[in-house]
């Protein structure tokens, strides 16, 4: 494991079904934000529990108020961290104008440890049922959220939102894929999985997500939407359904 110092608690606030925190940890020397909903429970009573892994130029916040607290709702506690060059970290624009190779790799296994960690901090929490954590991924989370599934196997469920292979038919396809591979991390994955995808997003295109659903395991379910790469909250909730499910979860939406 990669050097963690213990989180800090940076704010406490109760919220309508629970508690929210802001937390942070230093990972290899990096600082990393999180926040992590906790739902209102009996004392002693472990709950369920979701890492929430955001998409390119957002940052954890968007996922926590989102699907956290749709999650929130269902008695399901939520984590959701800042990745690299994500919310306070830095800009995530110049993600796009990285021309050095080494460097994006060097990121991106930054950010798969770094959620490795969270979700270790997720099993290991005193309110949280170390056997019913699952991974949600959107866009570029759901890149990360497969791989990180496929290489722990204690990952009870995983959802992937706006996730798919990656584009083929271009110069960079190949060497990325040394570096992360979906078609091989979902072929990998020893758990359920639900895929959610908009059929006219043109960000990660419907192409991608079948590619990536005929390669995954089963059990395996793909949800279409009308919708781009933005979901819906229709599809919010219905993936919170499916996932409360999977987790055996009590709460009420």
């Amino acid at each position: 494991m990669p050097s963690v110092s213990p989180p800090v608690i940076q704010a406490e606030q109760r919220v309508p079904g629970g508690t929210r925190l802001r937390l942070e940890w230093r990972v290899e020397g990096d600082s990393v934000p999180a926040l992590l909903l906790l739902p209102n429970r009996e004392p002693g009573v472990k709950v369920p529990a979701a890492l929430l892994l955001h998409g390119l130029t957002s940052r954890g916040e968007v996922m926590t108020d989102s699907v956290g607290q749709v999650l929130l709702r269902r008695g399901v506690a939520s984590l959701a961290p800042d990745l690299p060059l994500h919310g306070s970290r830095g800009n995530p624009l110049e993600l796009n104008g990285l021309r050095n190779p080494l460097e994006a790799a060097r990121l991106w296994r930054l950010a798969l440890r770094e959620a490795g960690v969270a979700a270790e901090f997720l099993r290991t929490h005193p309110a949280v049922d170390p056997g019913r954590v699952a991974v949600v991924g959107y866009s570029l989370g759901s890149f990360l959220g497969a791989a990180l599934a496929a290489r722990e196997r204690e990952v009870r469920a995983l959802v992937l939102a706006a996730g798919g292979d990656l584009p083929l038919g271009t110069p960079l396809t190949t060497l990325a894929r040394t570096v992360v591979d979906p078609l091989r991390a979902v072929r990998g994955l020893g758990c359920p999985l639900l895929m959610v995808h908009g059929r006219r997003d043109p960000v990660i295109r419907p192409d991608q997500a079948e590619r990536l659903f005929a390669a995954a395991r089963e059990p395996k379910e793909l949800r279409w939407w009308n919708a781009g790469h933005s979901l819906p909250a229709a599809a919010i909730e219905d993936a919170a359904d499916w996932l409360t499910r999977q987790l055996g979860a009590s709460g009420q939406a």
